[in-house]
C-alpha cells in the first residue's frame, strides 16, 4: 500500500490530502486565499490522525511546485521541506498544470470526447497565462504526457495547433482572446472552464511519477518560478509612459 501526502497552495485554495493506497483519499480543499499558511499544517496533522498513521510512516510526500502564486508556492515547498526533512521523506514536485492535467483525464465531458491532444491554460495575472500541451495517454490507467515546456505568454499567443479540448480559469477570465492565433473556437463540451487545481490531481500524477522513481531528495526540492520577473522597476514604469 502506497501512503502518500499531498499538499498545494499554490493559487486562493488551500489543498492537503491523503492516499492510502487503493482506499479512497481523505481530502482537505477550501478557499483560504492569504489564510492558509494557518491551515496547511493543522490539516496534515488532522489528516494523519483521521487515517491513525504517523508521518514517518508515509512512502512520500508530493507538493504542488508552482507555477501560481508566489508566496503560496513558497508557502507549500516550504511546509513540504519541513515534514520531509523531519522524517527524512522523499519528495515528489508536481507542476500545477500537470496536476490539472491529472485531473482532466479523469472527468467526465473529457472521457467523453477522448481528445488525443489538449491544452491546460490558467490564469497567471498580469494579462499572462500558463499554459502547456498535453498528448492523451493511449492506456486508461496512465495519465496524459506533457508535450514541451510549461509557457508564459499573452492571451493572444496561446497555441491551439492540433488541440481538442482546453481546460483552465484562463477560459473564464480571457475569453475569445485566447483563440486569437488559431483564428478558431472550439464547442463548449470540448472546454472546462471550471476546473481548479487540488491537492487531489497532485496526488494522481505523484503515484505514477513514484510508480517511474521520479521521487527526489527532500533538500533538492525547489519551487518552480516560470515568471521571473512580478514587478516593473521606477524606470520601466517610466519608459511605458513616454
Amino acid at each position: 500500500m502506497t501512503r502518500i501526502l499531498a499538499i498545494d497552495t499554490s493559487t486562493a485554495w488551500c489543498s492537503v490530502a491523503l492516499s492510502l493506497g487503493d482506499e479512497t483519499p481523505i481530502l482537505r480543499h477550501e478557499l483560504a486565499s492569504a489564510g492558509a499558511s494557518q491551515l496547511v499544517l493543522p490539516w496534515v496533522k488532522a489528516l494523519l490522525q483521521q487515517a491513525n498513521m504517523k508521518l514517518n510512516e508515509l512512502d512520500a510526500i508530493a507538493v504542488g511546485i508552482g507555477p501560481g502564486a508566489f508566496t503560496g508556492v513558497r508557502l507549500g515547498v516550504a511546509a513540504a521541506q519541513g515534514l520531509g526533512v523531519s522524517c527524512d521523506l522523499p519528495i515528489v514536485p508536481v507542476t500545477s498544470v500537470d496536476a490539472i492535467a491529472a485531473q482532466l483525464s479523469k472527468r467526465h465531458d473529457f472521457e467523453k470526447i477522448k481528445p488525443r491532444n489538449f491544452t491546460i491554460a490558467i490564469d497567471a495575472r498580469m494579462d499572462e497565462i500558463y499554459w502547456a500541451k498535453y498528448e492523451t495517454a493511449i492506456q486508461k490507467q496512465h495519465l496524459p504526457k506533457r508535450i514541451g515546456d510549461i509557457h508564459l505568454s499573452k492571451p493572444e499567443e496561446l497555441d491551439l495547433t492540433d488541440v481538442s479540448f482546453l481546460a483552465g480559469n484562463a477560459i473564464k477570465a480571457y475569453g475569445d482572446r485566447l483563440f486569437s492565433k488559431a483564428k478558431m473556437t472550439l464547442p463548449s463540451n470540448a472546454l472546462d472552464i471550471e476546473i481548479h487545481l487540488s491537492a487531489l490531481g497532485i496526488l494522481d500524477f505523484a503515484k505514477q511519477a513514484l510508480k517511474e522513481g521520479r521521487e527526489i531528495n527532500v533538500r533538492e526540492l525547489e519551487p518552480l518560478y516560470v515568471r521571473d520577473k512580478v514587478a516593473l522597476t521606477t524606470q520601466e514604469r517610466l519608459e511605458l509612459l513616454k
